[in-house]
C-alpha cells in the first residue's frame, strides 16, 4: 500500500482531487448563472462565511483507497480556490463561503447546488457529511418528513434567509438516492445546441482545401519497358488548425470566432468502474476526465456512461457550458468502484445515448476505458476459435459505410482485454490505445481529443481512375480503410472519411502498363468531402500523374515517398503476421517474422538514405520483439503493445502505446499539432514523474518531402 501511495503521488503530483483552474469567459448562459449566484449570495454578505464544527479528518475517498484521500497541498488549494466552480474565495468579497467539517471550503451557492443535484459527500475527498449546505430557496425538492433528513438551524450563523444546514442522519435510503437515480425509458433528453449567429465564415474556410499530390515511383521509364507493379503514391493532408486548436486553451466568450473556429462535439465516455478500478485508477480517471471537461466548449456535449456488472448514464448529453462542467465534474467525483465488467451493456447504453439524440453536433465520437475483461457476454477462449468480439459493438454503430461514430478504445493496465477494445474500435473506425503506466492516462485522453476538438473534413471519398486506355489499376493499399478496385482495372476509390487537421494520409497503388513511345498519362486523382465547420461540400481534382518514356534507360533513383511507405506498409504487414503467429503460441516464428522486415528495412533506399521514418519503424519492431521475449511477457504487455501498433498504423492515426517514452520511436509519428499541443498541456498541468519528459514531435514532418512529380 505504501509503494501504491508513492506512486499515486508521483503521477498525481502531491494532492489526487480533481480541481481545474478557472475556465475564463463562458458562453452566455455560464455568465448570467455566475451573475445569479452571485446576487443571491449578495443578501448574505453580512457573514464571511458558514462554519460548522471544528474539521474533523475526512473519511476514505473510496473502498480500499484509504491513502489517496487528503494532501497537504490539496487542503492548501481548497482555501484559496472553491473545487466546484474554480473561482477564488475571499472572505467579505459578495459571497458566502462554507466549510465543511473534513475543512475543504466553498462558495456556498456552488455547494447548495451540488446537494440539490443529490451530492451529499465532500467533492474534494468524499468525506460523508453529517450536516450539509442547503439552499432553501430550493427546499422544494425535498419532501417534507423525508426519512433521513433533517433541517438543522440551531447552529446555523445569522447569514439570511437562503442559507440553511441539512443534518445527514445515517439512512439507507439516503445512500441509495446519491447517484443511483433512474433512468428514463428514451434518452431523447439530450440538450439542445447552442444557437450561433452565423457571421463571416471567411476566416474558417481560409486554407481548408485538402491538399493532394502523387508521386510515380519513377518519372521516367524507357520505352521499351513494360511495368506490372508501378507503384503510385497518393498523399493527402488536411487544413491546418486554427490558433484555439493547436495552443489548446479553453474557449472563452472573447473568441468570438469560436464557433467557425472548429466543428462543436457530442462525446459519450464509456468508463470502467469495476472492483478492480478502486483506489489510484479511479482517483488518476477521474483527474483525466477532469481535463477532458475543462477542455470541452461550451457548444461541444458530453454524456458520461459508467459501467461495472451494469451501465448506467450519469447525465444526459449535456453542454460544456459553465453549469454543464460544474454537473460533470460532481458527477464523476461521486463514481466509486465496484462489480464486474460489462462492457456490451455499456457500449449499449452509449450507443442509445447518440441513437436516441433530438439534436445533433457535426462530430460524434465515443471514448472507452476498460481495465478488464467483459466476462458476462464472451465465454472464456476455446482452444482453436476465437471469441465473437464484433458482438459487443452495438449494430448501430457497425451498420455503415464510412464511420462516423468511432470507439476509441483504452486498455488501462495489464489485465484488460486488448483483443476485444482493438476488435471494437477497429470495427467502428476508432483507434486502441494501450495505457501500460497508469500515470499517463491523462495525456491518453488528451491525445485524442486533441483530435477530436479538431475535425475539419468529414465523409471524404478518394477516387483513382486510369487515363491511358492501357493502364490497369491492380491493388489499393490502404489499411483499416475501406477501398474498392472496379473489376476492368480502370477505376478504384477509398473511404477515408474524417480528419484532424493538419492529419496526414498515404495510400499506395500499384499500376500496370505497356511499352509506349509517347508520354504515359497514368491517373486521374480527386476528392469529394464536407467541410466540417462551414458544412460545405467540397471537391478537389488533383493533376494528373504522368511518366516519361525516354528512349534509354535512366540512373533516377526510386522516390523517397514510395519508398518510405512501401517501408511501412511491408512494417504494417510483418506486425499483423507476427500477431497472428504469436496467438498460435508460435513466439519464435513471431519474432523471426519481424526480423525478417528489419532486415528489408535496412536495405531499403530511404534507409540507408537516413529516413527517420525507417529508423523509427526499425526501433519499434524492435520493441515488439523485445515484449515476445516469453509467453509471460507477451500476454502481459506484448500483445496489447502490437494491436496498439497495428492500429496506429492501420489508420495512420496517433495512439498510446505502452510506457515508452523515446521520442524516436514511432509511438509519436502520427501526431498532429493539435494533438502535441493537447499532450503539451496535459504535461505541464501535472507534475513530471521522474526522468526526462519525452520531446513531442511529428515523424512524418521532420523531413522536407520531395517535390511531387
Amino acid at each position: 500500500m505504501e509503494g501504491m501511495w508513492r506512486k499515486a503521488k508521483k503521477a498525481l503530483g502531491a494532492g489526487l482531487c480533481v480541481r481545474l483552474p478557472a475556465v475564463a469567459g463562458d458562453w452566455e448562459d455560464g455568465v448570467s448563472e455566475r451573475r445569479a449566484s452571485d446576487a443571491l449570495s449578495h443578501d448574505a454578505s453580512s457573514a464571511a462565511a458558514a462554519h460548522v464544527s471544528a474539521p474533523n479528518t475526512p473519511a476514505a475517498a473510496l473502498p480500499g483507497a484509504g491513502p489517496l484521500r487528503r494532501s497537504k497541498s490539496g487542503t492548501k488549494s481548497a482555501k484559496g480556490m472553491c473545487a466546484i466552480c474554480f473561482d477564488p474565495m475571499k472572505s467579505g468579497h459578495g459571497q458566502a463561503l462554507f466549510t465543511a467539517e473534513c475543512s475543504h471550503m466553498f462558495h456556498f451557492h456552488c455547494i447548495s447546488s451540488s446537494v440539490k443535484h443529490g451530492n451529499y459527500v465532500c467533492p474534494v475527498c468524499r468525506a460523508k457529511w453529517k450536516e450539509i449546505p442547503f439552499n432553501r430557496s430550493l427546499s422544494s425538492i425535498v419532501p417534507r418528513g423525508r426519512s433521513g433528513l433533517n433541517v438543522n438551524q440551531a447552529r446555523l450563523p445569522q447569514q439570511g434567509t437562503y442559507m440553511t444546514l441539512l443534518r445527514q442522519v445515517p439512512s439507507h435510503h439516503r445512500e441509495a438516492s446519491g447517484s443511483h437515480t433512474s433512468e428514463p425509458v428514451d434518452f431523447n433528453d439530450d440538450e439542445p445546441l447552442q444557437l450561433i449567429e452565423s457571421g463571416d465564415s471567411c476566416d474558417a474556410r481560409c486554407s481548408r482545401a485538402v491538399e493532394i499530390k502523387t508521386y510515380p515511383e519513377f518519372s521516367a521509364i524507357p520505352q521499351s519497358s513494360s511495368e506490372d507493379d508501378f507503384a503510385v503514391l497518393i498523399h493527402l493532408k488536411a487544413p491546418c488548425a486554427n490558433p484555439e486548436q493547436v495552443t489548446g486553451r479553453p474557449f472563452n466568450a472573447t473568441s468570438i470566432g469560436y464557433p467557425t473556429s472548429r466543428a462543436p462535439v457530442d462525446l459519450v465516455t464509456v468508463l470502467d468502474v469495476s472492483g478492480s478500478m478502486a483506489g489510484t485508477k479511479l482517483a488518476l480517471l477521474k483527474r483525466a476526465m477532469g481535463f477532458v471537461i475543462q477542455h470541452l466548449g461550451p457548444s461541444d456535449r458530453l454524456s458520461v456512461i459508467a459501467f461495472s456488472s451494469t451501465a448506467r448514464r450519469l447525465f444526459h448529453l449535456r453542454r460544456m457550458s459553465h453549469s454543464g462542467r460544474q454537473q460533470a465534474l460532481q458527477a464523476v467525483n461521486l463514481l466509486g468502484a465496484g462489480g464486474g465488467t460489462n462492457i456490451a451493456d455499456a457500449l449499449k447504453k452509449a450507443a442509445k445515448v447518440i441513437e436516441d439524440r433530438n439534436y445533433k453536433n457535426p462530430v460524434c465520437s465515443i471514448i472507452l476505458l476498460s481495465d478488464g475483461q467483459d466476462t458476462y457476454n464472451i465465454s472464456s477462449n476455446v482452444r482453436g476459435t476465437r471469441p465473437d468480439y464484433r458482438s459487443l459493438v452495438p449494430s448501430s454503430i457497425l451498420n455503415h459505410t464510412i464511420c462516423t461514430v468511432p470507439v476509441h478504445g483504452f486498455g488501462f493496465g495489464a489485465d484488460h482485454d486488448s483483443d476485444a477494445l482493438h476488435s471494437i474500435a477497429e470495427s467502428s473506425g476508432g483507434t486502441f490505445s494501450f495505457i501500460e503506466d497508469e500515470s499517463v492516462i491523462q495525456d491518453a485522453f488528451a491525445q485524442c481529443i486533441g483530435g477530436l476538438l479538431s475535425v475539419v473534413v468529414q465523409d471524404m471519398r478518394l477516387t483513382v481512375e486510369c487515363v491511358h486506355p492501357s493502364v490497369q489499376l491492380h491493388t489499393i493499399k490502404s489499411g483499416s480503410y475501406l477501398s474498392k478496385v472496379a473489376g476492368d482495372g480502370r477505376n478504384g476509390s477509398i473511404e477515408v472519411g474524417h480528419l484532424y487537421a493538419d492529419e496526414e494520409r498515404d495510400f499506395l497503388l500499384s499500376l500496370s502498363f505497356p511499352q509506349s513511345r509517347d508520354q504515359t498519362m497514368l491517373l486521374k486523382v480527386a476528392c469529394a468531402y464536407r467541410d466540417s465547420v462551414t458544412n460545405e461540400a467540397i471537391k478537389i481534382q488533383a493533376d494528373e500523374v504522368k511518366i516519361l518514356r525516354p528512349k534509354s534507360p535512366t540512373s533516377e533513383p526510386v522516390c523517397m515517398e514510395v519508398d518510405r511507405e512501401r517501408n511501412r506498409v511491408r512494417a504494417a504487414e510483418a506486425i499483423e503476421a507476427a500477431r497472428a503467429a504469436a496467438e498460435r503460441g508460435a513466439l519464435s516464428d513471431a519474432v523471426a517474422i519481424l526480423e525478417h522486415c528489419r532486415r528489408i528495412l535496412s536495405e531499403s533506399f530511404s534507409r540507408k538514405s537516413g529516413d527517420r521514418l525507417c529508423i523509427s519503424l526499425d526501433a519499434e519492431l524492435k520493441e515488439m520483439q523485445d515484449r515476445m521475449a516469453s509467453r509471460q511477457r507477451y500476454e502481459a504487455s506484448g500483445r496489447a503493445y502490437l494491436l496498439s501498433g497495428l492500429s496506429s498504423h492501420s489508420w495512420q492515426r496517433a495512439t498510446t502505446r505502452g510506457d515508452s517514452t523515446d521520442s524516436t520511436t514511432l509511438v509519436y509519428s502520427y501526431q498532429t499539432p493539435s494533438m502535441v499541443q493537447m499532450l503539451q498541456h496535459s504535461q505541464n498541468q501535472c507534475p513530471s514523474p521522474p526522468g526526462p519528459r519525452p520531446q513531442l514531435r511529428q515523424t512524418r514532418s521532420l523531413l522536407e518531402k520531395p517535390h511531387p512529380r
